[in-house]
């Protein structure tokens, strides 16, 4: 009989620069997260609700009709219990929903690892 593989927490990753994505994808990864990967907040709604996952991590400013504070919502509306991480190189443009997290880029990874490991 085949083993079965130890359950991973998925992570959503939303951010439209590629080189950022995979670099914030990859520290998650090497924490045991299995990481979906989206340039954009409407590809990401789709994956939120398809997977499940337990933690969010997005920019703001993302290409499509919504922003990362817009998926924020969105995610919290989906599942309550998502940990939402929000980053930016700009102030945010409108409060984030009760709960989610707000870094400015740079952002360190041992601060954002440490949220997502919550």
């Amino acid at each position: 009989m085949g083993q079965s593989k130890p359950h991973r927490p998925t992570a959503i990753v939303v951010e439209d620069d590629d080189i950022q994505r995979e670099m914030l994808a990859l520290m998650l990864e090497e924490r045991n997260f299995e990481v979906l990967q989206c340039e954009d907040a409407e590809t990401a709604a789709l994956a939120l609700k398809a997977r499940h996952p337990v933690l969010i991590v997005t920019d703001i400013n993302l290409v499509g009709k919504m922003d990362g504070v817009d998926l924020a919502y969105f995610a919290q509306q989906q599942d309550a219990d998502v940990r939402i991480i929000v980053i930016s190189g700009r102030p945010l443009p409108r409060p984030l929903p009760p709960g989610a997290k707000f870094f400015t880029k740079p952002v360190y990874p041992t601060a954002l690892l440490a949220e997502a490991a919550r």
